[in-house]
C-alpha cells in the first residue's frame, strides 16, 4: 500500500509557519548547574502526550546554540504522527537484532551492563509510544573526505542537540539521545519524506513529564495532516518558516 504522507514542500512550509502565532509560555527557572548535575539519559517514557508549544519553546532555546561559521543550516523534524514513528522503529529493530545480541553477549557477566541493555531493549519495544521524536538534521549532504571536514560537519548541530536536551530536563521531560535507528540515512530520510539535501543525525526522544532529578524562532505550528514539523533558522531577527 503507497504511504499517504505528502513529501516536504517548502511553499507549504512557509506559509503555515507565517501564519501561526508563536505561543507565549513563562521562562524556565531551573538553575543551570542542577539541570546538569541532574541530566541522564531516560529510555522507560511515559506515554502521556506533550504539549505543542512547550515543544516549539524547547526548540526555540535549542536554536540559540553556536553553529560553526554561523552557517545555522538545521533543521528539526518533530514526530508525533504513530505511522511515521513506526516506520522508524522499524529501522530500530532491525539495528538492535545484530547490535543487542552482541551486547548481550559482552556484556553476560557485568549485570549493571546488562540493566542498561533492559531499558535499551524496552525502548526498541515501546518507540511508536514515545510522544514526540525530534530528529535533529543538517541541510547538505555529509562530505566523506576528507576526514576533518567530515567530523566537523556535526559540529554545527550538537551543540543544539545539547540546548534541546538541557531545556527539556528544566522543563520536566524525559529525554536521551538516540543514534541505533540511523544505521542508514537514506532509509530514515525516506521514512520522513526529506529532501535529498537534508541530513538525519542523531535525534533525541521526548516523553511526559517526570519529577526527578541571533536565531530564526523555531516552527511555529505543525500541519495537522501528518503532525510532522520542521524548523530553520537563519538569523535572530526573523521569524519561524519551517512546518509540514
Amino acid at each position: 500500500m503507497a504511504d499517504p504522507s505528502p513529501p516536504i514542500h517548502e511553499d507549504m512550509i512557509t506559509k503555515a509557519a507565517d501564519t501561526a502565532p508563536m505561543p507565549s509560555l513563562p521562562p524556565l527557572t531551573m538553575p543551570i548547574e542542577e539541570v546538569m548535575r541532574t541530566q541522564r539519559a531516560l529510555r522507560r517514557l511515559s506515554p502521556d502526550p506533550v504539549d505543542d508549544a512547550l515543544v516549539l519553546r524547547l526548540i526555540e532555546l535549542a536554536l540559540k546554540a553556536p553553529t560553526g561559521r554561523n552557517a545555522q543550516h538545521w533543521e528539526f523534524v518533530l514526530v508525533k504522527d504513530w505511522a511515521v514513528k513506526a516506520r522508524i522503529a522499524r529501522l530500530y529493530r532491525m539495528a538492535w537484532g545484530l547490535y543487542g545480541l552482541l551486547g548481550r553477549r559482552l556484556t553476560a557477566t557485568h549485570p549493571k551492563l546488562q540493566r542498561q541493555l533492559d531499558a535499551v531493549e524496552w525502548q526498541v519495544e515501546h518507540f511508536e509510544e514515545i510522544p514526540v521524536l525530534v530528529v535533529a538534521c543538517l541541510r547538505g549532504i555529509r562530505p566523506v573526505w576528507p576526514p576533518l571536514l567530515a567530523t566537523s560537519y556535526y559540529g554545527s548541530i550538537y551543540p543544539s542537540v545539547q540546548n534541546l536536551l538541557l531545556a527539556a530536563q528544566a522543563a520536566g521531560l524525559g529525554a536521551t539521545l538516540v543514534t541505533l535507528p540511523l544505521w542508514s540515512p537514506w532509509l530514515v530520510r525516506r521514512a520522513l519524506h526529506l529532501p535529498w539535501r537534508v541530513t538525519p543525525v542523531p535525534w533525541c526522544r521526548w516523553a511526559g513529564r517526570w519529577g526527578g532529578t541571533g536565531r530564526r524562532p523555531a516552527v511555529r505550528s505543525a500541519r495537522s495532516c501528518t503532525s510532522i514539523a520542521m524548523a530553520t533558522s537563519r538569523s535572530r531577527s526573523r521569524s519561524p518558516d519551517r512546518v509540514l
